[in-house]
C-alpha cells in the first residue's frame, strides 16, 4: 500500500472524526465563498450600472430609494416631476445629457421604461434581432426578458399597472416587440423600453405638440412621462403603496405631464458644485449622486459582510484546530504502527509525509466541498429572490478570491498536521515496540 492508501484508509477509519471535521471546514469555506460572490458581484454590478450618470434628479423623497429605482429598476420610485424639469436641466450648459424615465407598469414582473433611445445607447446596447422602437407602443426588448417570457418579434403583449405585475391589465393599449437587445451584462437586459408617449396614451394623456423633448434619433422619441394615478392623486393611497411595496404609477396633476426621474451627465465640473443644491432648492425635486448613495449603502453593507467574515475566518481556525487535535490523538494510538513502518524500511520523511497527507486531504475534502455549498446556496437565493437575480447575483461565476481561500484551508490543514508529524523524527523505535506488545 502507497503513503496515500494508508492515509486514507486510517482516514476512512475513523470516519465519523473525519466527517465532523470535513464539515466544520465546509462552512467556514462556503460562508466565505457566499460572502465573495455576494460582495464582488453585488459591488461589480453597482459601478457597471451607475458609470456615467453623474446625477439623478426625482421626487423629495430617500435619496438612496431614487437610485435604486431609476438605475438599478429594484424599488418604487419616490414619486413623479414635472415635464419642464426635462427642458431646464437640458437647457443648463453644464449639462451634457438628460435621459427621461417613466416608470410604473410592467409585464409579467419585467419593468416597462418609457424612455428614449439614448437609454439603450448609454448601456451599449446593441440589436440581436428586429429594429429600435419608432412610434407609441412598440417596445425593444431586453435579452433576459425575451429569454424569460419567450416573447419574439412581432408578439403583442398586454402591460400591467404597477411594478409587481400583478395589476390590472392595459388591455386596450398593446404593445408590439419589434426588437431584442443583445445581452449587456446590465440592466438593461432585463427591461422593456418604449417611447414615453407611449406611457402617457396608456394611462390616458396626451402630449401637446411639441413637447419641449428633444428627439434622439427617431422622431417619435420623447422624452416625458405620466402616468394616471385613477385621477385622484390621493397622498394616502402613494403611502400606502410605498410602505406596502406596491405598485407605483406616475399621474398628470391637473393634466400636467410628469417624468418619474432624469439620469443626468455633466458636462464640466462646475455642474457637481453647483447643479445638485440648484434642484435640491425646488420645492418638487431633490438631486442624489448615484456615486455618494451607493458608497454609502456599499459601506452600511460592509459592516455586516465584515462581521459574519470574521465568523467564517475563526470558523476555519477552529476547523484547523479540531483538525491538529484529531491527527494528534490518532498518532498517539498508531505509535505502534508508525514504528513498524520504520522496521519495514519506511524512513522518517515518507511517514512525516504522510501525516502531512492526511491534514492535507482533510482540508482539500471540506475546501472543495465549501465551494460546491456556497455556489449551491447563491443559486438557491438567486432563484428564491428574484431581486438578487435582478442585482445581477449569479452562481456560473467563480472568483479568484475562491482559489485563494481554497489554497488558504489546504495550507491551513498542513499546518494543523505538522506538529504531530514533526514527533515522527522522535519515536524510539524499541520502546514504542516493546510498549505496545
Amino acid at each position: 500500500m502507497t503513503l496515500a492508501g494508508l492515509s486514507l484508509a486510517y482516514l476512512r477509519d475513523r470516519a465519523l472524526n473525519t466527517a465532523l471535521n470535513i464539515l466544520l471546514l465546509t462552512l467556514s469555506v462556503a460562508t466565505l465563498v457566499i460572502l465573495v460572490l455576494f460582495s464582488s458581484q453585488l459591488a461589480e454590478r453597482f459601478e457597471r450600472d451607475a458609470r456615467g450618470i453623474d446625477l439623478v434628479v426625482g421626487a423629495k423623497g430617500s435619496p438612496l430609494q431614487l437610485i435604486l429605482s431609476s438605475i438599478y429598476q429594484v424599488d418604487v420610485p419616490t414619486g413623479n416631476i414635472p415635464l419642464a424639469t426635462v427642458d431646464l436641466l437640458r437647457a443648463d450648459p453644464t449639462v451634457a445629457e438628460v435621459i427621461p424615465l417613466a416608470l410604473g407598469d410592467s409585464f409579467r414582473g419585467f419593468r416597462i421604461v418609457g424612455t428614449e433611445g439614448a437609454y439603450i445607447d448609454h448601456f451599449g446596447g446593441t440589436l440581436s434581432q428586429g429594429r429600435l422602437f419608432a412610434a407609441d407602443y412598440e417596445a425593444v426588448i431586453g435579452a433576459q426578458v425575451a429569454r424569460q417570457t419567450g416573447a419574439a418579434l412581432g408578439q403583442k403583449f398586454v402591460g400591467s399597472h404597477g411594478l409587481s405585475g400583478d395589476g390590472h391589465g392595459h388591455e386596450e393599449t398593446p404593445y408590439e416587440v419589434v426588437g431584442v437587445l443583445a445581452p449587456t451584462g446590465s440592466v438593461l437586459d432585463r427591461l422593456i423600453i418604449t417611447p414615453v408617449g407611449s406611457i402617457w396614451a396608456a394611462h390616458g394623456f396626451t402630449p401637446p405638440p411639441a413637447a419641449g423633448a428633444a428627439d434622439h434619433e427617431d422622431d417619435h422619441d420623447q422624452a416625458g412621462h405620466d402616468h394616471d394615478h385613477d385621477g385622484d392623486g390621493s397622498q394616502d393611497h402613494e403611502a400606502h403603496e410605498h410602505e406596502t411595496g406596491g405598485d407605483h404609477q406616475a399621474h398628470a396633476a391637473g393634466g400636467e405631464l410628469e417624468v418619474t426621474a432624469l439620469l443626468v451627465k455633466y458636462r464640466s465640473s462646475m455642474a457637481a458644485v453647483r447643479l445638485p443644491t440648484f434642484i435640491n432648492k425646488q420645492t418638487q425635486l431633490q438631486a442624489a449622486a448615484p456615486a455618494v448613495e451607493m458608497t454609502r449603502l456599499l459601506s452600511l453593507l460592509g459592516v455586516g459582510i465584515d462581521a459574519v467574515r470574521a465568523f467564517a475566518v475563526l470558523l476555519m481556525a477552529t476547523s484547523g484546530l479540531s483538525i491538529f487535535v484529531a491527527l494528534y490523538s490518532a498518532l498517539r494510538q498508531r505509535e505502534g504502527d508508525m514504528a513498524m513502518l520504520r522496521v519495514m524500511g519506511a524512513r522518517p520523511p515518507a511517514i512525516f509525509g504522510h501525516i502531512i497527507l492526511e491534514g492535507v486531504l482533510l482540508a482539500a475534502a471540506g475546501a472543495l466541498l465549501g465551494v460546491v455549498v456556497g455556489h449551491a446556496v447563491v443559486a438557491a437565493a438567486a432563484a428564491s429572490f428574484p431581486q438578487l437575480q435582478d442585482m445581477g447575483l449569479t452562481a456560473a461565476r467563480f472568483e479568484p478570491a475562491e482559489l485563494a481561500i481554497v489554497i488558504a484551508a489546504i495550507s491551513m490543514g498542513a499546518l494543523a498536521a505538522l506538529i504531530p508529524a514533526l514527533k515522527v523524527f522522535g519515536v524510539d523505535i524499541a520502546q514504542t515496540l516493546a510498549d505496545t506488545r
